[in-house]
């Protein structure tokens, strides 16, 4: 069964799964290392780890695919990637299915913003037209054929124009046949509350550190009926306030000792699975 296959088949089982957010294939081992059943490849850790720079649909096609495929390969279980807007018109959403169906993910999301995209949590987002949006996930769904691929459509309609709209286009995006709704930017809880109860199916959401969504648990969250968390900025964050404190220390001490908590050269290794590697190597390397 194909990571994809697998994650459809668990999405029809009671639980919520939930996803954390992997801004490289080192953070998509420790989140499957972690014991949860799937990895969220998040756009806004992609860029940040790639090129330093915000989420403001600054990397390309080829970029997030060739990102996404080498967090499969690090990882065994299913790994959910964003796909942005598609990258152009209908042959480029096409061929953005295709590539990601190549690189082995297991779901893509794809959202209604116009160029230039943003973040979910940045002011400023601009909505494409529904009908058009409609379209564009429809012919996503018709580019995967006969694969497995999950199809979520996303909308930012939330932190652009408000719930109403949101959860009109979530509607109309299940109309469409995707198999998740993803309504994105919430950072409330009677906003999360809204959409629950509006929006019946299966559906994501993510939650973001640093709102009061964070006191929702996921048990909570399942309650209220979501089938997928994205936690897509914990990790991303918890790492770069970790790496600021250790270079700080560095500075001002001129020595590593008395750093926060680290991995020892041992952990670290075994987290790179170096045992593999020198298993191969004490076989079939030179004697």
């Amino acid at each position: 069964m194909n990571q994809a296959a697998k994650l459809k088949n668990r999405l029809t089982q009671p639980g919520i799964v939930m996803a954390p957010g992997a801004l490289d294939s080192i953070s998509a081992r420790l989140v499957e290392r972690a014991g949860f059943e799937a990895i969220y490849m998040t756009g806004f850790g992609a860029t940040a780890s790639r090129i330093g720079m915000p989420d403001i649909g600054l990397l390309t096609q080829t970029e997030m695919t060739e990102h996404a495929r080498n967090m499969v390969r690090a990882t065994s279980v299913p790994v959910i990637a964003d796909a942005d807007t598609g990258y152009g018109g209908p042959s480029n959403i096409h061929r953005t299915v295709r590539e990601y169906i190549q690189a082995g993910v297991a779901a893509i999301h794809l959202e209604d913003q116009v160029a230039p995209k943003r973040c979910g949590q940045m002011a400023g987002i601009r909505l494409m037209d529904l009908d058009e949006s409609v379209l564009r996930l429809k012919a996503a769904i018709e580019s995967r054929e006969n694969d497995d691929l999950l199809i979520i459509g996303r909308t930012d309609a939330m932190p652009a124009v408000g719930a109403e709209e949101a959860i009109r286009r979530a509607h109309a995006y299940q109309d469409a046949g995707v198999d998740l709704v993803f309504v994105d930017g919430i950072k409330k809880i009677a906003e999360v509350e809204a959409v629950a109860k509006a929006v019946k199916g299966p559906k994501v959401v993510s939650i973001v550190d640093g709102n009061e969504t964070t006191a929702l648990t996921a048990r909570d969250l399942e309650e209220l009926g979501f089938s997928l968390v994205f936690y897509a900025v914990t990790g991303l964050f918890t790492a770069t306030r970790a790496m600021a404190d250790a270079f700080a220390n560095l500075k001002r001490n001129g020595t590593p000792a008395n750093a926060a908590a680290q991995h020892t050269y041992a952990e670290f290794a075994d987290i790179v699975g170096i045992g593999f590697h020198q298993s191969l190597d004490d076989r079939y390397g030179a004697q």
